[in-house]
């Protein structure tokens, strides 16, 4: 089995092992190569929204009616501002695994970070009359959203209501952790 290496030469579990430490979701993502991928992904959207509002999309938005034109205006601001946002908390978590940043400067610049819950404009009106162009930079960034929400939570430190003095259950703490990220309730016993 090969175990994954971070950029300084050690492995995750190793690191963690040497320290008697369970090994958290949110550090084996970061150090994987799946983080590496959704970076990219991310950064590339970023990139082809921007090229479409210079370029393509510029065009087409000038042949609009006026009050379609109001919505693809909203639209491309709501893109670009989500789009922002995702993209600095993947800059951020990609500084954290490249160890330019320690895990509290990291989570102090990502408190910062709003991981807003718009609303979808599939359901506005006019929306079908934008462009395609538009639409399907929208539904891509907020698939990216709705993954890296999903991530994000998943890799938020464990927070332990247990006693300071009562042992502390790895296995608790991993579940707790998973039923935050995937948004799930224990049903009541």
């Amino acid at each position: 089995m090969s175990k994954r290496v971070m950029s300084n030469g050690s492995s995750v579990e190793n690191l963690f092992a040497a320290k008697g430490e369970t090994v958290s979701f949110g550090e084996r993502f970061q150090a994987s190569e799946q983080f590496d991928r959704v970076f990219s992904e991310g950064m590339a959207l970023v990139e082809r929204s921007a090229a479409y509002l210079d370029g393509e999309g510029r065009r087409e938005s000038k042949g609009l009616p006026s009050q379609v034109t109001v919505l693809y205006a909203t639209e491309s601001m709501r893109l670009t501002t989500r789009l922002l946002e995702l993209a600095s908390w993947l800059l951020i978590r990609r500084a954290l695994k490249e160890g330019e940043i320690t895990p509290e400067e990291a989570e102090a610049k990502r408190a910062r970070v709003k991981l807003q819950t718009l609303g979808r404009p599939a359901h506005t009106k006019g929306f079908t009359d934008l462009p395609e162009g538009l639409r399907g930079l929208i539904d891509a960034s907020f698939q990216l959203h709705d993954r890296i929400v999903q991530l994000d939570r998943a890799m938020l430190p464990p927070k332990v209501e247990e006693a300071d003095d009562a042992p502390i259950n790895p296995v608790a703490t991993q579940i707790h952790t998973l039923e935050r990220a995937f948004g799930l309730r224990r049903a009541a016993s």
